[in-house]
Formats: C-alpha cells, structure tokens, sequence
C-alpha cells in the first residue's frame, strides 16, 4: 500500500499481465457510492449544486456519496436527508454502476425515492455551500443531454429514472 487515508487508500500491486510479463498496477480503495433520484407528485426530482474540490466549479447533482461502510439503501435514506432534509417514504433500487472500474472496485447504488417527506438536513463540513434545487424530470434530462450534469451515478439514476417513469407509468408518484 501506497497510502491510507481515511477516505482512500492508494495500492500498487505486483501483477503478472496475461502475455507472462510481471508488471505493476495502480488503484484506489473507496467506500461504495449513492445517488438518490428523489421524485415529487410533480414530477420534480431533487437535485444538489455543490463545490466540487477537483472541478473548481459548481456541480449540479443528485444527492448522494459515500457509503461509508453502511448497506447502500442505508447510507441512501441517510444521505438524501443528510443533504436536503428530506426523508424518502420508499426507496427502490435502480441499478448500480462501476464509475471507475479500471481504476477502484467501488460502485454506485443507483435509487428512486418516492414518498417523500420533510426532515432534518444535517450536512458536513464539505457541504456547507451546498444548494437544494427542485426540477422537472424532463429538464433535468435535457441538462444530462446538454451537459449540464455530468456526475456519472446522477446521469445513470436520472435516466433510469425516466425510464422506469416511461415503462411504469403512474408508478413514479409519491406524496410531499
């Protein structure tokens, strides 16, 4: 190991490549990742703007993050009131995604939150500056479309989102 951190850990493993050469390979540990698609009766679907350290820019995105350790429907329910203060009546699994899969074997759980209610937002340090916008599902498409939202686990859940709003119609309406 490289380096350990208490977010990352950074690897360099000693490999033999499938032509019989011994090599080196690079990767990262991480936690499991969330993003949470969470839609109103409106068709709303809640998204974050945040400062993104490494982007030097604001990021619209889904809420979401790190697992910490936690079973991801778990650490969804906790990031989605963590972040805008509001807790999802139910949660259904959309899909899971490998962002990175050359370089971590972390995976993002993909989630539809229905149902939706008033909490309490308790975000951290690194989220002081965040924002809660309400947009159309449409809309939000349209600016995965026109590039305005690039994070990959919000553009996957966004469009799994309306897919599932498109083969399941009046499944996607919950309460607020």
């Amino acid at each position: 190991m490289l380096h350990a951190g208490p977010i990352v850990a950074l690897h360099r493993d000693a490999v033999l490549r499938p032509d019989g050469s011994v090599g080196s390979y690079e990767h990262v540990t991480v936690h499991d990742g969330v993003r949470v698609a969470a839609l109103d009766d409106h068709d709303q679907v809640l998204l974050v703007e945040d400062d993104f350290y490494l982007q030097h820019r604001r990021v619209l995105h889904l809420p979401g993050g790190s697992s910490e350790g936690q079973d991801p429907r778990d650490a969804a329910m906790r990031e989605l009131e963590e972040e805008t203060g509001v807790v999802a009546g139910h949660l259904e699994l959309l899909g899971v995604v490998d962002p990175l899969p050359a370089i971590t074997t972390a995976r993002t759980h993909l989630f539809l939150a229905t149902g939706l209610r008033l909490g309490s937002a308790r975000r951290d340090d690194t989220e002081i500056g965040m924002t809660v916008q309400w947009w159309k599902l449409a809309d939000a498409i349209e600016a995965v479309r026109a590039g305005g939202i690039t994070e990959a686990g919000s553009v996957s859940a966004l469009l799994l989102a309306g897919l599932a709003q498109l083969t399941q119609p009046g499944t996607v309406s919950p309460t607020v």
